[in-house]
């Protein structure tokens, strides 16, 4: 049997299918539900950071029933608890309602619920909550003070957990260098600031006997498991369904309060309940990211050869751990993904992590990637300046070598494929290095100066037992599931576990399937997002969905193909080994069959195919990746700015994406995924930032004080694929979705730096804001004032 794909396979620049209902206005996102008798809930959260809780009064006069609090739900859930398996870590209960403590502003202490929004609104604004303030600790340093406030007062200090680990031998590292720097990098903390915020619908479906949930998540069936556990009822009589979903970037793949206390408010009223975010509840109560801190010292020899590399990680987490993720999560990744793409043997680091009175932190685009790129690709660029060398040239000495594949980090990663030096020699040349240099070399001295800065990185994707397992995690997300089913009439359904909301999910898997039976994408049904429909599947997140539901489904549609072919093969009179599947029918030496006539034979005529062969045409796949670690994306990117020295301003002049995520499936798709993980990286590097006062009140809960990058400010986007494939996935595939946002900062950050060197400065902080860059250039020339005084 050989296969034959039809114009629209693995490889082509194919129109999303999904995108006909959405340009249309024909989507259904969960503020689309609408249900007979539904009412509206609102919640009442904490207008302080840290308090004890004497008392809540609803409104006078309140319909009964209209408001909950902790006391009403008793019995009904059990509080969020995420543990870590790494020895040592401090679990924390993040209570559905909080009744007797709050530990960041935007906890929910009460709800109330009414016919609509805006009733439901009045009511929960007319609760009265008493509340006995109590210091706040913000920041991880204030928080790791000796007598600091404690926010979970069985805990000894504010540590979830820290710990330290020696690889190698830095000593010798430290003894043979040529030259060791320490520097210091922090990088701002973020909200997710998806366009669709977080919502929730759910109902009792009494013919049923189920508990129905509609959620704007990344991972229904996850959700459907956790919710069931919280809530104490069987898993069968409960269903989760993800409608269209408006992005999630990692901030939808977490277990909220608000999903559990609607679940449980369903299970108790006669009718349905909906809870819509707002954006002010998205930016003070949604999961927040990043809020890094990082001392690197780097020990390098005189060519440029990192011999030896130390980093103390420091994560402020917020009030909770959130489930699944831990706490652990983002110190624990950014530990292990700092040596990047280079040869280092000699690696020692400590990571901590440390709870505050703010919003609970999560997972985001890039998760720690972002972080650990920006301390080791800051770090490259400075041990270049120290030695007199070039930074790309530092990066091609030390980058491992293409015939070193696969190749073992020093912390124990498996990097399948790639090249690495190309990537970067490809940048170099795409943005005209050499001319650069001479630009910056030749300009006059004015208050605008060029930048060049590069960032390469490896993106760990589509994890298996292994590395979750490591991680210490309460889930293991090894597997993923895919059901192909040509059905009487000869059209293929394709249902799988991970969710897509916005990555093109249902066209992709539509071209894998098309690959192997030849069947036009356009013609293929891609279903997700409904525990009753699909097999059950851990969800889209980890650049983990095109590797592991696309393996599934090609798995999959090959043992399809196998069964069609022996149908066919009978029917034609012929071997299996002599058809082929081209234009939607199976093709033998002496005439061909349709698919159509094959499935009506292998359902409405099953006398017509062998007796051994089972009727029906479904199969079902779980898939596996081969290496417990993963698959490895690669990336350079490379940055061109202009600073204005009088004002801080930058502009990103160019940006360029030298980009290998293994055989691209789409290569639209794959463009949009890069600019839109660039756009936020932007955001990242220049613009957002979630800020607090001292007490622990938010400063930025509206777009007018939380920036974000727009048109104007996102410059065109050169892309260059490079295909080198994975030897441990199918078709060669890795992941690639969260590769755009993780290398921007670093790439910016250095370019800036670029800029500035001349004048004393160098960028060590995100988001690098015209007053923070004026300020640095005012901080350096009084300085060299200082020591030019002392001369």
């Amino acid at each position: 049997m050989t296969g034959e794909a039809a114009a629209g396979g693995v490889g082509a620049r194919v129109r999303r299918n999904e995108d006909r209902r959405h340009l249309r206005g024909e989507g259904e996102f969960v503020a689309d539900i609408k249900l007979p008798r539904m009412r509206d809930v609102a919640f009442v959260r904490s207008p302080i950071a840290h308090g004890r809780i004497r008392g809540i009064d609803p409104p006078p006069g309140a319909p009964v029933g209209s408001i909950w609090t902790a006391a009403d739900l008793r019995g009904l859930t059990s509080p969020i608890v995420a543990v870590s398996g790494r020895p040592g870590f401090r679990p924390s209960e993040y209570p559905i309602l909080s009744g007797d403590k709050v530990r960041f502003v935007g906890e929910t202490v009460a709800l109330a619920i009414a016919d609509d929004r805006a009733a439901a609104e009045d009511l929960a604004e007319q609760v009265f909550v008493d509340l006995e303030e109590l210091p706040a600790v913000v920041d991880w340093r204030t928080a790791l003070a000796d007598g600091a406030p404690r926010l979970h007062e069985d805990w000894p200090d504010n540590r979830f957990i820290a710990y330290e680990v020696d690889l190698g031998d830095i000593e010798s590292a430290r003894r043979d260098a040529h030259v060791t720097i320490t520097r210091e990098y922090s990088m701002g903390r973020m909200s997710g600031v998806p366009l669709e915020c977080r919502g929730v619908v759910a109902y009792h479906d009494t013919r049923a006997d189920q508990l129905v949930v509609y959620s704007s998540t990344q991972w229904p069936h996850v959700l459907r498991t956790k919710l069931a556990e919280l809530l104490g009822i069987e898993e069968r009589r409960l269903r989760v369904i993800a409608p269209d979903v408006g992005g999630g970037f990692g901030i939808k793949n977490n277990v909220y309060p608000e999903e559990v206390a609607l679940g449980a408010l369903a299970l108790r009223l006669g009718h349905p309940v909906r809870w819509i975010e707002d954006r002010w509840e998205h930016l003070v109560g949604s999961a927040q990211a990043r809020d890094h801190h990082y001392v690197i010292t780097a020990h390098a020899a005189a060519d440029g050869t990192l011999l030896g590399l130390e980093a103390a990680i420091t994560v402020n987490a917020g009030a909770y751990s959130v489930w699944p993720w831990t706490a652990a999560m983002e110190a624990g990744m950014a530990s292990g993904i700092i040596p990047g793409p280079y040869q280092l043997r000699n690696y020692r680091f400590s990571a901590t992590t440390v709870a505050t009175n703010t919003t609970p932190l999560g997972p985001y685009r890039g998760v720690a990637r972002p972080g650990a790129c920006f301390a080791i690709e800051r770090t490259i660029d400075e041990v270049a300046h120290e030695l007199g060398l070039e930074p790309r040239d530092v990066r091609l000495r030390n980058v491992v070598p293409p015939d070193r594949f696969p190749y073992e980090s020093v912390t124990g990663m498996i990097y399948d494929s790639g090249d690495y030096p190309g990537m970067v020699t490809a940048a170099a040349a795409a943005i005209d290095h050499d001319r650069v240099r001479e630009e910056q070399r030749s300009a006059a001295v004015t208050t605008r100066r060029i930048g060049l800065g590069y960032a390469s990185y490896t993106e760990q994707t589509a994890h298996g037992v292994e590395e979750w397992d490591k991680r210490g995690l309460p889930v293991v997300f090894g597997f993923e599931a895919a059901r192909v089913a040509l059905d009487p009439s000869g059209s293929l359904t394709v249902d799988v576990g991970i969710q897509s909301h916005g990555q093109g999910l249902e066209t992709t898997l539509a071209q894998v399937a098309n690959e192997v039976l030849g069947i036009p994408p356009q013609q293929v049904t891609v279903r997700h997002g409904d525990t009753a429909v699909s097999p059950y599947g851990m969800g889209t997140f980890a650049s983990r969905s095109m590797v592991m539901a696309g393996g599934a489904t090609y798995r999959a549609c090959e043992q399809l193909a196998s069964k069609i072919a022996t149908i066919g093969a009978a029917l034609l009179g012929c071997d299996p080994t002599d058809v082929r599947f081209a234009d939607g029918q199976v093709t033998g030496p002496d005439g061909a069959v349709t698919l159509a006539e094959i499935a009506d034979a292998a359902y409405l005529h099953v006398g017509r195919i062998p007796p051994e062969i089972e009727p029906g045409l479904e199969v079902t796949y779980r898939y596996r990746p081969e290496v417990g670690t993963g698959t490895f994306s690669s990336s350079t990117h490379v940055a061109k700015v202009e600073v204005d020295t009088e004002t801080g301003d930058i502009r990103i002049l160019d940006y360029l994406v030298v980009e290998d995520c293994g055989k691209v499936v789409n290569p639209m798709i794959v463009d949009g995924q890069v600019h839109g993980g660039v756009a936020q990286g932007i955001g990242q590097a220049l613009y957002e930032e979630s800020r607090y006062d001292p007490e622990g009140q938010p400063r930025c809960t509206t777009f007018m004080d939380y920036l974000l990058p727009g048109s104007t400010e996102v410059p065109d986007i050169r892309i260059e694929h490079r295909e080198t494939l994975s030897p441990f996935t199918v078709l060669g595939m890795k992941g690639m979705g969260e590769g755009g946002a993780i290398a921007p900062p670093a790439a910016i950050a250095n370019a800036v730096t670029d800029a500035l060197r001349p004048l004393g400065v160098s960028i060590g902080w995100t988001p690098i804001t015209p007053a923070s860059v004026w300020l640095a250039i005012q901080d350096a020339a009084e300085a060299s004032e200082t020591v030019e005084g002392r001369g």
